[in-house]
């Protein structure tokens, strides 16, 4: 996997709540790594659920004493708007995150309107091969699991390029290893494909 120069460090615990830089969140890394030239001391990250985004928003409020908002498309109109006008007066900076931006978000309040329709948007994409792949060793190997370079291959051509169906599948393949007391094989995990429907065989 490439490495990026990223301004917001990485905790280096190497555990399988790290979180793992490749070209689906390096950017919005970038950006919040370089909150003090916002030019409003907000930003709106949104991404697909199960990305990582909530742990993105747990290492910038650590690193920079920052407020973060998660869900913030499920969250109370007038206590955004409120939290945003804070976060100018104060400067201390502020992240919202939610499914998607304005306009899919709906929003009803009007000044909230505008003032998200003002703040930087940044992205978490969908995954790339080498995060799948990275995020398999990474769970696995935390639990003494080893997982073959032919079962990689088999469901990387297979699989949905999505986050939560990684994390439908790293579940499966756990369940499955359990209940049946097994090393993950090309077997197992063409098993837990199925289960999901990712295949038809």
């Amino acid at each position: 996997m490439s490495q990026f120069a990223l301004p917001l460090a990485l905790p280096e615990d190497g555990g399988d709540n790290a979180f793992i830089v490749d070209a689906s969140n390096s950017e919005a890394l970038r950006h919040l790594g370089h909150w003090q030239h916002w030019p409003v001391p907000a930003a709106l990250l949104t991404g697909p659920r199960k990305s990582g985004r909530s742990s993105l928003g747990r290492l910038f409020a650590g690193r920079t004493g920052g407020t973060v908002i998660d869900d913030a498309d499920l969250s109370d109109e007038e206590s955004l708007f409120h939290a945003w006008n804070a976060a100018q007066s104060s400067k201390i900076p502020l992240l919202i995150i939610a499914d998607e931006p304005p306009p899919r978000w709906k929003i009803a309040l009007p000044d909230l309107r505008t003032r998200i329709a003002a703040t930087p948007k940044i992205q978490i994409e969908e995954p790339g091969d080498a995060l799948i792949e990275q995020r398999l060793h990474r769970h696995f190997g935390a639990e003494g699991l080893a997982v073959p370079q032919n079962a990689i291959d088999y469901l990387l051509k297979r699989m949905e390029r999505s986050h939560y169906a990684l994390h439908q599948l790293i579940e499966t393949i756990d369940r499955m290893a359990f209940e049946r007391q097994s090393r993950i094989s090309l077997g197992l995990v063409r098993d837990a494909m199925n289960a999901l429907g990712f295949i038809d065989v």
